[in-house]
């Protein structure tokens, strides 16, 4: 699992321990971009006596999307079959990764989205105009970019690495959040079966949320271009 960390110091400690005890055989890499709070430390300092925790130390904040790229490239050079996402500020439930993995090999799936907004997902204890907000946002999206996902702007994923490859990630833009919708995106017009799974979705216990108005105002373009966007799959023989 790649989790990108910014000033995560305050609870990147528990959610390590969190995702151990749940965690089977995964492993989960921390990709810090310089965290000045010295989240890089302590993550090297867990890692020393777990094997399964990795460390991805980057010189300064390069956006959300730079950091699963750099992570999703140390994943496919190691050779891992299925590679996720998960936010390390308590949001995204370690728990629910076996059952995920479990669901995708069973519908044969090559991408999975672990989803609040479908039966049996929730929000937590999000207030009426969050939840509004949220469901504004994610209506904009389908209708923008024709996809039927409800979790669209979600980070809580698992990839084949095939399909990492198919939609050649290291090539996509985005750099906030718009990157989970730009990959999502790529996946279904590589034509990758893409389904969802129901979680319920945590509060953020410490630190602050890196939603802010330059990435909502990329995710904004990011909507008007995607449509526009000439990628296409590589189809050998095509």
């Amino acid at each position: 699992m790649v989790s990108p960390t910014y000033q995560e110091a305050a609870g990147i400690g528990g959610f390590i321990e969190r995702f151990a005890a749940s965690r089977d055989d995964f492993e989960l890499l921390i990709v810090d971009d310089g965290s000045p709070d010295g989240t890089g430390a302590i993550v090297e300092r867990l890692a020393e006596a777990r094997s399964w925790l990795h460390l991805l130390s980057r010189s300064g904040k390069g956006g959300l999307g730079s950091a699963y790229r750099a992570g999703f490239a140390w994943a496919l050079e190691r050779g891992f079959e299925l590679i996720g996402q998960i936010d390390a500020d308590g949001q995204h439930p370690p728990e629910s990764l076996v059952a995920l993995r479990v669901r995708l090999q069973a519908e044969h799936a090559d991408v999975l989205i672990g989803s609040r907004y479908i039966a049996g997902g929730d929000t937590g204890d999000w207030p009426t105009y969050r939840r509004a907000m949220s469901g504004v946002a994610g209506w904009t999206t389908r209708r923008a970019t024709g996809l039927r996902q409800r979790a669209l702007s979600g980070g809580f994923k698992l990839w084949r690495a095939a399909a990492l490859q198919a939609i050649d990630v290291a090539t996509t833009n985005a750099q906030g959040y718009g990157f989970q919708i730009e990959t999502t995106m790529r996946a279904h017009r590589a034509g990758l079966h893409i389904i969802e799974e129901p979680i319920s979705f945590g509060v953020r216990m410490h630190g602050e949320s890196k939603l802010s108005s330059d990435v909502v105002v990329e995710g904004a373009r990011l909507l008007v271009t995607l449509r526009r966007d000439p990628w296409s799959p590589y189809r050998p023989g095509a």
